[in-house]
């Protein structure tokens, strides 16, 4: 059953290929109910997958198979916490090596066009900081990267 608030998000035909990818990527995150269009619609056939129920670490999701009408973009995002380098690593690398791309300050994007911030818990600690000299030096060094690198991160904190 669809939780009270789901997020929805469309997809061209691939939504059970997205929910899958991320089932297997993330932890707490499943494959749910699979309905088939039980006609023709725009964007399919009578048969064809029209919606997934999945979450993506525990957060719940609904693909749609909308067609190619709509793209995503980077009004919206997951924004993953990671506890160190090995994870940033993994789930960077994971997502832009499955025909995803990179972007700047710690977001990409996967191969259906879906944004995703890989931020390291020690990132967002170090723009907190109350030193605002420490917090500015890990903010420019951020601005410099793709993917995070903690210990770049943690080098601009202590100047």
């Amino acid at each position: 059953m669809i939780s009270k608030n789901t997020i929805c998000l469309w997809y061209d035909g691939t939504a059970l290929d997205a929910a899958t990818f991320y089932a297997e990527t993330f932890p707490d995150s499943a494959v749910g109910a699979v309905l088939r269009a039980p006609g023709d619609y725009p964007a399919g056939k009578q048969g064809d997958v029209l919606t997934v129920e999945f979450t993506v670490m525990g957060i719940p999701c609904l693909g749609l198979n909308g067609g190619s009408a709509i793209k995503h973009n980077e009004a919206f995002s997951f924004q993953v916490a990671t506890d160190d380098q090995a994870e940033t690593d993994r789930l960077w690398n994971v997502i832009v090596g499955n025909g995803g791309q990179e972007n700047v300050c710690g977001w990409c994007q996967d191969k259906w066009g879906l944004s995703w911030q890989i931020t390291p818990r020690v990132l967002t600690a170090a723009i907190a900081n109350p030193d605002q000299a420490a917090a500015k030096r890990a903010f420019d060094a951020m601005m410099e990267m793709g993917k995070i690198d903690i210990a770049a991160i943690e080098a601009a904190v202590k100047g």
